[in-house]
């Protein structure tokens, strides 16, 4: 069986991936940083309907903890599924802010940095010796680097350097025939950055050309086509799923 890692796995787009892969019959390792239950719920659902997985504590931001993660992957690995390999790793966790550039702090700026690309960057690095031959690598993006939204400009920045490291891990981890894809989610309904009111959304749906706001399994689906046999000639790309947003 094919195991991947989904960072960020206990809600939103990160929870509805873990579903959808094990639906195609992949093994699941999701993590969480605070949400423990939520996570347990997703493994939870997963096992009910048939399929394997596990929940791990992580913090991306956090990146002295990696080699200890690196350790409990590699055991969950071997007890749970028998393999000492992982076939996909999704950098998936983060979280939004809403400030104008004049009043972001430094600490915000970190928070962000660290979350969204020093993580992703330290993390994949670390897990590099698990993933096997042919393992997909997807980083999650957002329309954001492409549709300039006042508030948003750090979460933006870190977002475009992580587009701009998908090709590179591209470019060199070709030799192992390891993809590596960014997905550039546009305005979906999850709980990032506090989540969209009516009018909020009223809005974003009239700014996409299908006439409504995502939903995660819009964005899961295709995370999981990257992950499987049926993108397997995708690679250094970025795809985004927007609906059409602001086209």
């Amino acid at each position: 069986m094919s195991v991947i890692v989904i960072t960020g796995g206990s809600r939103g787009i990160g929870a509805s991936t873990a579903e959808h892969a094990a639906q195609k019959g992949m093994g699941v390792i999701l993590t969480y940083n605070t949400q423990a239950d939520a996570a347990e719920a997703v493994v939870h659902r997963i096992e009910q309907a048939g399929g394997k997985a596990v929940a791990l504590n992580l913090d991306v931001a956090d990146v002295a903890s990696f080699e200890g993660f690196r350790t409990d992957v590699a055991a969950v690995l071997h007890g749970k599924w028998g393999t000492s390999k992982l076939a996909g790793l999704v950098n998936n966790a983060g979280y939004g802010l809403f400030n104008p550039l004049e009043t972001v702090s430094e600490a915000q700026f970190d928070g962000l940095f660290n979350v969204h690309l020093k993580g992703p960057f330290f993390l994949t690095q670390t897990l590099l010796p698990l993933l096997a031959e042919n393992a997909s690598i997807v980083n999650l993006t957002s329309a954001t680097t492409r549709v300039a939204t006042a508030g948003v400009a750090p979460y933006a920045a870190f977002k475009g350097g992580l587009e701009v490291l998908t090709r590179y891990m591209a470019k060199e981890f070709g030799e192992r025939r390891i993809r590596a894809n960014a997905v550039s989610p546009g305005a979906i309904r999850t709980e990032l950055g506090g989540g969209l009111n009516d009018e909020f959304e009223a809005l974003l749906a009239g700014q996409t050309a299908l006439g409504r706001v995502g939903e995660p399994e819009d964005v899961a689906r295709v995370i999981v086509m990257l992950l499987s046999d049926e993108g397997a000639w995708i690679n250094a790309q970025s795809i985004e799923v927007a609906g059409g947003y602001i086209v």
